[in-house]
């Protein structure tokens, strides 16, 4: 009797086509990911492919369309629930073009990412998309575009670079949180980032080099201005990038002459830690301090009271990036842009107006 192992093996593109009653190119387009069919037809095909146990060969793949069916992405922090949420959604947009995508971890570190997108590019992938660590730091990006490899920026702008950014409404995001507290009679907020302290304090919002930060901070200090109140930038503190330095961030702000009353964290997982430090110094929200998060993570809905949040609608934003990718990768014909992504303001229980 013929192994059954063997006989999946030896399905070939012939014997999904007959089974769909396609031709055989047709079959090819579908299985590989390439070309146009209509959705009946590739619906079709994938539903042959799929009863039969088909497994595509890999190397003859890449021999005959010279690409790798593999693409490459880089992200800031795979711990932080905003990425890896942006990765399935990209995983999952890359799965249904039929592409297979390897992921790697910067750590929010330059030279992290300079050698995953250079281990990425060893591997042949057919296109990156990559979240910058620093946007001014774009040698290696510059590199990647004359290499003729697609690419895509996540989360993260830099328009010298002249390729597609698939990023949130951060200013926007900013400037709603912001008015909701001063609109509840809060005067005395700070923003706090995981984004590490490069020394001294914030002069120049321009200065910043994460362009999703630096556009967060300035629709938090634009708010502030706008209501009048003295001093924005001292009201910005990076360095939150861990329990012990977000306690050390959250004591000395609530040790000044004019502590604040509200918060608003950066992302989750500084969040997560402002909630954790306020705590343990037997605050409670929002009697004492208010607080709103960036990202709709599991475990703003489950603490008490449940927190508020910007929905960033993240994994959008990962299909989108995805999407844009493949469109590149098959040379669809598009301009460079910045697709914004729109966030939304979810109100819960960690704002009240200031002591209340």
């Amino acid at each position: 009797m013929e192994d059954s192992a063997a006989s999946k093996r030896s399905v070939t593109v012939a014997d999904v086509a007959k089974a769909a009653k396609v031709s055989k190119a047709t079959a090819a387009r579908v299985l590989g990911g390439y070309g146009v069919v209509s959705d009946e037809i590739k619906d079709r095909v994938m539903a042959a492919a799929a009863a039969l146990e088909y497994r595509p060969n890999e190397l003859a793949r890449s021999m005959s369309t010279g690409r790798s069916g593999i693409i490459g992405v880089v992200v800031g922090d795979i711990e932080n629930a905003f990425f890896s949420l942006a990765v399935r959604g990209i995983s999952d947009a890359a799965r249904l073009a039929g592409y297979n995508v390897i992921i790697a971890n910067s750590g929010e570190k330059l030279d992290a990412e300079k050698s995953a997108v250079d281990l990425l590019i060893g591997k042949r992938v057919d296109g990156l998309i990559v979240t910058p660590a620093r946007c001014d730091g774009m040698g290696h990006l510059q590199d990647v575009r004359r290499a003729g490899v697609p690419l895509v920026l996540f989360d993260r702008s830099i328009p010298e670079l002249g390729v597609d950014a698939v990023t949130g409404d951060d200013r926007d995001a900013a400037i709603t949180a912001t008015r909701y507290m001063v609109d509840q009679g809060h005067r005395h907020l700070a923003y706090v980032s995981a984004m590490d302290d490069e020394g001294g304090g914030l002069i120049d919002t321009g200065r910043i080099s994460n362009s999703a930060v630096r556009e967060r901070v300035e629709g938090f200090v634009s708010v502030l201005k706008e209501a009048g109140l003295p001093h924005p930038l001292h009201s910005v503190r990076f360095g939150a990038t861990d329990q012990q330095q977000t306690d050390s961030v959250v004591r000395r702000l609530l040790s000044e002459a004019s502590p604040p009353t509200a918060l608003l964290a950066s992302d989750s997982l500084v969040g997560l830690r402002i909630f954790r430090s306020l705590q343990s110094l037997g605050l409670s929200i929002p009697r004492d301090v208010s607080m709103i998060s960036f990202l709709d993570a599991d475990w703003t809905s489950v603490t008490v009271p449940p927190i508020t949040v910007i929905d960033q609608h993240v994994y959008d934003m990962g299909k989108l990036a995805g999407e844009r990718l493949v469109a590149r990768i098959e040379r669809t014909p598009l301009a460079a842009e910045r697709l914004r992504v729109g966030t939304s303001l979810v109100v819960r229980g960690s704002v009240a107006a200031p002591g209340g």
